[in-house]
């Protein structure tokens, strides 16, 4: 598919606490195979959407700034309070390049995620005309992951946190992955309707699924990503079975 990558940009969450990391570092800035993690997110960001990225921060905010630098060229956007992904998003979007038209948004976090599955992702969303797509898995144990909801015509219609979802909604298998194509016109037009009435009473973006369905807007999942890929790192055991993914890989491609 042909797309004009000036057109394309990508926010990056990475302002969060990580507090079941129970470590002074913040969390995107712990290494896997000697390289911080959110560096394998924005690499993998880097290669569909070239320069176009704008990294949100907060914790330890000019810590994770400058390791980035380090790296590559990014823009940033403070967060300075953590009020929720919706809010995180929303302090990105005036730091979006002008002639941006869709935006990818990912967790700093989730660092098996492939350039290949965003790609995909962002071609069915332009090949599709909407405004919002998400990435979803099917996973054995949905275990501490956001649900897919589908109403009676099988159209998409919800994302529900874990915290919030009934004992029958936590046996859903199909999980959001966490990262999502939309227009820039239709997030500046719809941010502002998340609201925080949820147990953690935070905006979250996920929220603006079921805004858009009831706006009737055009939304849809891109279901069947490698399970591998949506891992999110939130303490040690996580992420040394990431670190365990990645030496296989490592080793494979070196045999």
């Amino acid at each position: 598919m042909n797309i004009d990558r000036k057109k394309i940009a990508a926010i990056i969450l990475a302002a969060g606490l990580g507090k079941r990391m129970k470590s002074k570092k913040a969390k995107v800035l712990h290494e896997i195979l000697g390289k911080p993690m959110v560096m394998y997110v924005v690499e993998a960001a880097k290669q569909v959407v070239g320069e176009n990225i704008v990294v949100v921060v907060g914790n330890q905010a000019e810590e994770v700034r400058n390791t980035i630098l380090k790296y590559t060229f990014a823009v940033f956007a403070v967060q300075e309070a953590q009020l929720g992904t919706g809010h995180a998003v929303l302090s990105a979007m005036p730091y979006l390049p002008q002639e941006t038209e869709h935006v990818i948004i990912m967790c700093g976090d989730v660092p098996l995620l492939r350039a290949e599955t965003m790609e995909a992702l962002l071609e069915d969303h332009i090949r599709e005309n909407r405004d919002l797509s998400l990435l979803g898995a099917q996973l054995e144990t949905p275990a501490g992951y956001g649900r897919i909801l589908f109403d009676g015509e099988g159209s998409l219609s919800r994302i529900i946190e874990e915290a919030d979802a009934t004992e029958k909604q936590r046996k859903i298998n199909v999980v959001n992955a966490g990262t999502y194509c939309a227009r820039r016109s239709f997030l500046s037009e719809t941010l502002g309707k998340i609201r925080t009435d949820n147990v953690q009473g935070e905006f979250y973006f996920t929220d603006i699924i079921q805004i858009a369905y009831c706006d009737r807007k055009r939304i849809g999942a891109v279901i069947g990503c490698d399970p591998i890929e949506v891992i999110g790192i939130n303490t040690y055991r996580e992420l040394e079975v990431v670190e365990g993914v990645m030496k296989k890989k490592l080793i494979k491609n070196l045999t």
